[in-house]
């Protein structure tokens, strides 16, 4: 093991301290905590009847609703939860006592192809091996995953019926990891049943899964702490993904040892994830502004709107990410840079994973997805054109906190003092045009960042079929502060959003 890094005890400890307090606090065999994801604004079709006791509910399209309308409602509570976290440089050696801990016989470790050469999987096979543990590698899993390269992780899972996973990776190998260990639990189930609506069925997740644990080998999803999978549904040309509590990890072995490999190029883009998670979060509906109040605590949903809790990790992990991330994509030495960006990664996913994110990712999917020039990312060593996840996401951050300042221009006004500005004298109505003009400036700091979409090879031509991919994603446009909630309304904003996104 190469030399050791020393994480900065107090920020790392007590940030771990309060991971532990809601993990003990709520486990994920709490009932209250193992809900199914609630999408307000397209109806769900039926769901498995073990379950639909709990979902006799009201739920109808945008634009016709009443002020009767029971689901109109707005929320009371909010809940807290998230995967244990261990944090430290060589962690991951102990992977093999936790496997062993948890009386696993037969464990999945998925990675990736580049990942599998790398000093992490050689650490993991080394700590399960001293620990008896039989395991097979699943080392196929694509970046920015698709649908079709999902359902052959999972083809590969159901022979071997393991009784634990272990990802080792970025958020597109823990993420595929989640869904093995899914349809693993699931293996009657229909692909598409448990897809987010409206483009899948949204049946939630009532199963206990098998354990799950996740090391992060780059610092940006924080999918070791949430319980959501995301990929693309290739025949849409969009993102989606799958949402539920149950989703989530049960121990994420946070080591920055494993994220010293990465290339520049990808810790600015999983950075930018890092930022717009922290924004988005923080920005977004309050949380008893969401609506409908459920009337089983069972459907309050994990993304919830910002709340006191989540407000401590998003505001932290927004800050740090504005001071380390320039210095670990310039600098590849920068240990104490790099550990603090995996930190940042962890307390942003415990933020949007409880408060949710909005826009920037509802717009990002189909973005990536559409990808329409075959744009590729510099800096990435792949064979497949690829926009970046953070990439997509931050392209359109500046129009978007342009926009949604004048809900809260507080908000805006304290995250752009997170990026250097003297607010002192900025006025309130100001807060959109200062935000933006930080994140241009901070974007610009990172070099090789694309200056809107027309970098990206994406025109004018491009923005109707840019605007119908982003209206799917319910589950967190609902959470965006100012969209219209009548449809044309919103289609308007967002064409409006897209086509000021075009260049800066």
């Amino acid at each position: 093991m190469g030399a050791a890094i020393r994480v900065l005890p107090n920020r790392a400890t007590k940030a771990v301290s309060l991971l532990r307090t809601i993990q003990y606090t709520h486990p994920p065999s709490c009932p209250c905590h193992s809900n199914p994801n609630h999408h307000h604004h397209h109806k769900h079709a039926s769901p498995a009847p073990a379950v639909s006791r709990f979902a006799q509910r009201v739920s109808q399209p945008r634009g016709y609703t009443s002020s009767q309308d029971p689901s109109q409602l707005k929320e009371y509570a909010f809940e807290m939860a998230a995967s244990a976290i261990r944090f430290g440089p060589g962690a991951t050696q102990e992977v093999g006592m936790d496997l062993s801990n948890m009386h696993a016989k037969r464990v999945a470790v998925v990675t990736d192809s580049t990942v599998d050469k790398l000093p992490a999987m050689q650490q993991v096979r080394e700590a399960l091996t001293r620990e008896g543990i039989s395991f097979q590698v699943y080392n196929k899993t694509k970046v920015e995953p698709k649908d079709y390269s999902i359902r052959e992780a999972i083809a590969w899972t159901l022979p071997y019926k393991p009784d634990a996973f272990l990802a080792v990776g970025g958020g597109s190998v823990i993420d595929t990891a989640k869904l093995m260990n899914l349809y693993s639990c699931y293996p009657e189930a229909d692909f598409m049943d448990f897809v987010n609506a409206p483009l899948g069925k949204g049946r939630p997740i009532d199963r206990k899964l098998k354990p799950l644990i996740a090391i992060p080998t780059t610092a940006g999803t924080g999918s070791e702490t949430t319980g959501t999978a995301i990929f693309d549904l290739a025949s849409h040309k969009a993102k989606t993904g799958i949402a539920h509590r149950n989703l989530k990890p049960t121990l994420g072995i946070c080591d920055p040892l494993n994220t010293k490999s990465m290339p520049s190029a990808v810790k600015a883009a999983s950075g930018l994830d890092v930022l717009c998670h922290s924004l988005e979060s923080w920005t977004a509906i309050p949380f008893n502004e969401r609506t409908p109040r459920p009337t089983n605590p069972i459907l309050r949903p994990a993304y919830q709107g910002a709340n006191p809790i989540s407000d401590i990790f998003s505001l932290n992990a927004l800050r740090s990410t504005v001071k380390y991330l320039p210095r670990a994509v310039h600098d590849p030495e920068d240990t104490e840079a790099q550990t603090e960006m995996l930190l940042a990664a962890t307390l942003a996913g415990v933020g949007f994973g409880n408060a949710g994110v909005h826009l920037c990712h509802g717009m990002s999917y189909p973005i990536s997805g559409l990808n329409p020039a075959g744009y590729k990312h510099k800096g990435y060593d792949i064979d497949e054109p690829i926009i970046p996840h953070g990439v997509s996401v931050a392209v359109t951050a500046p129009a978007v906190f342009r926009f949604t300042a004048a809900s809260n221009p507080d908000r805006h006004l304290q995250a752009a003092e997170a990026f250097g500005v003297d607010i002192s004298n900025v006025k309130r109505e100001s807060a959109g045009e200062v935000l933006a003009e930080a994140l241009v400036k901070f974007l610009e700091s990172l070099g090789d960042q694309p200056r809107g979409l027309k970098e990206l090879g994406i025109g004018r031509g491009d923005i109707e079929a840019l605007v119908e991919g982003t209206i799917p994603q319910a589950r967190v446009l609902m959470l965006a502060p100012g969209l219209d909630k009548e449809l044309q309304g919103e289609r308007d904003q967002l064409r409006g959003l897209f086509e000021d996104a075009l260049e800066y």
